[in-house]
C-alpha cells in the first residue's frame, strides 16, 4: 500500500537531479532532503492508532519505529531544518543534484 509515496518520492528525487542539470548554468543549485519517521504528531498518531488496534503499548510501538534506524531512534525537525540550512548556506555551494536522507541510518525509502 506504499506504491503512490515510494513512486512520487522517487519521482521528487529524479526532478532534483534534472533541474540541478538544467540550471546549474545559471548557478543555480537544487537539492532535495529525504527524511526518515520524524517525531512529531503525525507519527505519534499513527503509533497510537497502531497501539490501539494491536494491543502494545503505545511506548512499545514508538520503540519499534526506530528499531531499524542504526542511530535506534527517530529524527528530531530541528535535524531536518538544519539540513535545510545546510544545503542553502554557502558551505553547500559545491552540492547541486543531491538528496540528503535524513533518516538515522534507515535507508529504505518505502
Amino acid at each position: 500500500m506504499r506504491g503512490p509515496y515510494s513512486v512520487s518520492k522517487r519521482g521528487i528525487i529524479a526532478l532534483t537531479e534534472t533541474l540541478a542539470i538544467e540550471a546549474g548554468e545559471y548557478n543555480v543549485r537544487v537539492n532535495c532532503i529525504s527524511p526518515g519517521r520524524v517525531r512529531g504528531e503525525r507519527v505519534e498518531k499513527i503509533a497510537r492508532a497502531k497501539a490501539e488496534s494491536s494491543g502494545f503499548a503505545y511506548d512499545d510501538v514508538m520503540a519499534g519505529m526506530s528499531i531499524d534506524c542504526s542511530l535506534k531512534r527517530l529524527v528530531e525537525a530541528p535535524e531536518v531544518a538544519a539540513a535545510a540550512v545546510f544545503l542553502a548556506s554557502d558551505e553547500s555551494s559545491a552540492i547541486t543534484g543531491h538528496t540528503l536522507v535524513v533518516s538515522c541510518g534507515k535507508h529504505i525509502l518505502h
